[in-house]
């Protein structure tokens, strides 16, 4: 079983930081793509960053410039830095991971249980 624990949530004023962190844990062979999603009350989850095993990142355009995502060097840890927060940022942020269980699994999307973030003064 693949478990992903996200932490580093909370409340912060607009024009603050946050870094998020999300460890993968369990029956892991293999970490492809490991990045974060968003999901505001009312919306769609949507992608904010990820990165693959050979460090390929990707971001959605309203959080370039500002988000960094980077993977630790156990390669099953992804963090990301969150800088010039905005009010529109408040969600819940949930950590992604397309992981193979074992050498004979499928690759397949893990979810960890989320953790809030909220921009306000």
């Amino acid at each position: 079983q693949v478990q992903l624990v996200e932490s580093g949530g909370g409340l912060v004023q607009p024009g603050g930081s946050l870094r998020l962190s999300c460890v993968a844990s369990g029956s892991i062979f293999g970490i492809y793509t490991i990045g974060w999603y968003r999901q505001a009350p009312g919306k769609q989850r949507e992608l904010v960053a990820d990165i693959t095993r050979d460090g390929i990142t990707n971001y959605a355009d309203f959080v370039k410039g500002r988000f960094t995502i980077s993977r630790g060097n156990a390669k099953n840890t992804v963090y990301l830095q969150m800088n010039s927060l905005k009010s529109e940022d408040t969600a819940a942020y949930y950590c992604n991971g397309v992981v193979r269980a074992t050498a004979w699994s499928p690759r397949r999307d893990y979810w960890g249980q989320g953790t809030q973030v909220t921009v306000s003064s």
